[in-house]
């Protein structure tokens, strides 16, 4: 079994904490505290995630949409399916933890997708942070409601119409 490997990366909404291995990102995290010191912030970064922490930084530069990362995230099967059906709600959209269940084949195991959505390791990448309530709030979101609203605004940023 490979072992697995850790960076960190200074994002715009705290520092995220990667791990994965050759096998893919097990885990981007981001961190409520900025108490990591700046040695471990500055260390180099394995190889096996220099590809995340630049797609991450493109992601937040407004140069990317998509991610092409080898993901491997550790959950149950449930778990996996639904991460899996969050990578199908394209850049700039949202979705209701209805229309994830319905996806998923289930109307009624909203619960637990809203579950799963909570569970989500791999931060931004797999976007649990597009899926609202079926009122359009933006109701749970493990990293805090504050960095889900940023989220979905730097992928729809309003765009002021000129006046001449």
């Amino acid at each position: 079994m490979q072992e697995t490997q850790t960076t960190y990366y200074k994002t715009p909404l705290g520092i995220a904490k990667i791990i994965g291995n050759e096998n893919g990102i097990q885990s981007v995290s981001v961190l409520n505290d900025d108490a990591i010191s700046d040695k471990l912030l500055h260390s180099k970064t394995p190889t096996c995630l220099q590809d995340c922490v630049l797609q991450l930084d493109e992601y937040f530069s407004g140069k990317r949409i998509n991610f092409t990362l080898k993901l491997n995230p550790q959950g149950t099967d449930f778990q996996k399916r639904v991460w899996a059906e969050l990578l199908n709600i394209p850049y700039n959209k949202t979705r209701t933890y209805l229309e994830q269940s319905k996806a998923l084949g289930d109307v009624k195991a909203i619960r637990a997708v809203a579950s799963a959505n909570g569970k989500n390791p791999i931060w931004i990448i797999i976007p649990c942070h597009r899926v609202i309530g079926s009122d359009g709030s933006l109701t749970g979101y493990a990293g805090g409601i504050w960095r889900k609203k940023w989220l979905l605004a730097h992928e729809n940023p309003v765009k002021q119409q000129s006046l001449f």
